[in-house]
């Protein structure tokens, strides 16, 4: 069974892969490993139904290891983010399995510092010592409660300056993000929204709280063109990422949006550095040059993009998934910040399309997974197939290959047992015929 211990969090089937027992082993390792005694460490939960079990044995673990655990109650991992700086404390827990489907637990670690914990920072200690039940036992381990929504939501609704009113849909897939938008709506003046699947439901009953995928779209995109709204939002389970579609029920590409919000940044910080993952298409490092910035290509995951960030001092970076980072929120990432700053960007254009159409240049696949026996000999495939074409090959995230009018990725998945491909090409009928090619070499 897969290991539930990933490069950037700890993610598996609940009970299966992740349990109480190992969810307490968790808590007790990571105040070990971090040296969490006598210090304040902020926990809290998503909407999932294997959340406040799991949150109480990680809590329980802490408690232990004498650990004051401040117990924020059911919220959104950025108002986590949030909660960690507003509060002052060494770091925090997120009990959550972000979008995947509802059988599934997870958490995500932040380390004091506000330090992102993955492979590299931090992930394999934890799994040792939990796999090894070492435990720790110390005095003076507690729990106490604070309430953060209200003050996240003071804090974000600031950053909503609209040039004319707009409406928008909501879809909430039954994730976390309409508790958010319960107590940030009244805040946000000339933004009129119409809710869908708010109500938090760890089931997810009308679909899952992924909106990468194009079926989970399907009920926004027609409620978008039934009320002739100006755009349409979708949140996943946890609240950390957005995709939206445009007025016509088109979804835009969330590589594309992050196009769009480099050029609020760089207007007001000329010559910035803005990070993007490198399954974005070309639009976007080409956009942010234009507009007088640095781009600067990053391997995907949050804990590596926090740290591209860190070392380039740049402004923003955008992920293909959806999640975009903020300099000015701690470098981290939050689906209703990028969400007000794009309403800003909207309600100064005549329409979302029409920001987006000159970003549309190129044909992209999107993500496409296939499970292969190999994924090392279908990236040595791939690498060989490159060596034959003449092509460029780089090794940032998998296997890059780049020619003169297309490229493409191969990378392994950090969170399910796949590959993930990515392919763009100058033209619809390019971008076709270089993908029945690229699958026969994955297939082998």
């Amino acid at each position: 069974m897969p290991d539930p211990f990933k490069a950037y969090d700890i993610r598996g089937l609940y009970p299966q892969q992740l349990d109480d027992q190992l969810a307490y082993r968790i808590g007790n390792a990571t105040a070990q490993v971090f040296n969490l005694a006598g210090k304040r460490f902020a926990v809290g939960r998503d909407m999932r139904l294997s959340g406040p079990a799991l949150k109480q044995a990680f809590m329980r673990g802490l408690v232990d290891a004498g650990v004051v655990v401040i117990d924020v109650g059911m919220l959104s991992t950025p108002a986590l983010t949030f909660s960690l700086h507003h509060l002052d404390t060494a770091g925090g827990a997120m009990i959550t399995a972000s979008h995947n489907p509802a059988p599934y637990g997870g958490v995500k670690l932040t380390a004091p510092g506000f330090k992102p914990v993955g492979a590299g920072h931090g992930m394999e200690e934890i799994e040792a010592t939990a796999r090894g039940a070492n435990i720790a036992k110390a005095p003076g381990g507690r729990i106490e409660e604070a309430v953060t929504i209200d003050a996240y939501a003071a804090y974000l609704a600031p950053l909503l300056k609209l040039t004319r009113p707009l409406t928008v849909v909501i879809d909430g897939g039954n994730g976390i993000i309409g508790t958010l938008f319960q107590h940030l709506a009244a805040r946000l003046p000339g933004l009129r929204l119409i809710p869908m699947y708010f109500d938090p439901d760890g089931r997810f009953p009308n679909h899952d709280a992924n909106p990468l995928k194009a079926d989970n779209l399907k009920d926004l995109i027609a409620r978008v063109q039934a009320e002739r709204a100006d755009f349409g939002a979708a949140f996943d389970g946890d609240g950390d990422r957005c995709a939206l579609v445009d007025e016509q029920g088109a979804i835009v590409p969330c590589d594309l949006a992050t196009a769009l919000l480099a050029r609020q940044f760089l207007a007001s910080e000329p010559g910035a550095i803005v990070v993007y993952d490198l399954r974005s298409s070309q639009a976007v490092p080409e956009s942010i040059r234009a507009l007088g910035g640095t781009p600067v290509e990053t391997r995907v995951g949050h804990s590596y993009i926090k740290q591209t960030m860190k070392e380039h001092h740049a402004c923003f970076a955008g992920e293909l998934s959806g999640h975009y980072y903020f300099r000015d929120f701690w470098g981290a990432d939050s689906g209703l910040y990028a969400f007000l700053l794009l309403a800003n960007l909207i309600s100064g254009a005549p329409t979302l399309s029409s920001l987006i159409k000159p970003l549309q240049k190129y044909h992209h696949t999107g993500e496409i997974n296939f499970t292969v026996p190999d994924a090392a000999a279908a990236m040595e495939r791939l690498r060989a197939f490159a060596r034959r074409q003449g092509g460029a090959l780089s090794e940032l995230d998998g296997v890059t290959v780049r020619l003169a009018d297309w490229w493409c990725n191969l990378r392994a998945s950090n969170t399910e047992p796949v590959v993930r491909l990515n392919l763009e090409a100058g033209t619809r009928a390019q971008m076709d015929a270089k993908l029945v090619e690229v699958k026969a070499v994955i297939a082998g």
